[in-house]
């Protein structure tokens, strides 16, 4: 008859935890069900809610859509100001008439054309004042009242302060940005 060996196997003893290196060693071996938790709950709430459209949490978060500027309704065929009469027509490059009312552009001095003070203004005032008139005669636009915190409506010769924009972009913008213009900050600049 054969006879079986048995093993003998001493009893596992618990472990004593001394000091917190200990449990940082072990506990990055082996990460619990609470930290698997703390990484996989937000990826799933981040592909509820982003990448799905969020169905189940529809009105759970609900963010603001960004607000869309109102239709441009003004409208005119614009030229060049001469004579008396002046309806709707460009006099500078911050400066035109719409509808009979005169109206200087708030946010924007472009160089004169009327008392330039040397050669090269008159020339940028031109400039300025033909790629106006091509921006007001491209479509619809929208005059918006002066936002320049003074609370003026009108400046000082009478004209109506007022930014005009198109889609929300003001038109005194691209002239700055075409270098045809400045950002107006309260005193004129000299182009000489």
């Amino acid at each position: 008859m054969a006879r079986r060996s048995r093993l003998i196997v001493p009893p596992r003893k618990r472990r004593r935890w001394t000091d917190a290196r200990d449990y940082r060693v072990r506990s990055q071996r082996r990460p619990g069900g609470f930290v698997a938790l703390l990484i996989i709950l937000p990826l799933a709430v981040f592909t509820v809610v982003f990448v799905w459209g969020g169905p189940p949490l529809a009105g759970a978060f609900q963010f603001p859509k960004p607000a869309v500027a109102a239709p441009d309704r003004e409208r005119a065929s614009f030229s060049r100001c001469s004579g008396p009469v002046r309806v709707n027509c460009v006099v500078d490059g911050d400066t035109l008439w719409y509808r009979g009312e005169k109206i200087r552009i708030a946010d924007i001095n472009a160089p004169e054309v009327s008392e330039p003070r040397c050669a090269s203004e008159a020339r940028l005032g031109a400039r300025a004042t033909d790629r106006l008139q091509a921006l007001l005669n491209e479509g619809a636009f929208t005059l918006e009242a002066n936002d320049d915190g003074t609370g003026r409506d009108r400046d000082r010769y009478g004209r109506l302060l007022r930014t005009v924009t198109r889609n929300g972009e003001s038109l005194g913008e691209v002239l700055v940005r075409e270098g045809l213009a400045e950002e107006w900050n309260g005193v004129r600049r000299e182009w000489c």
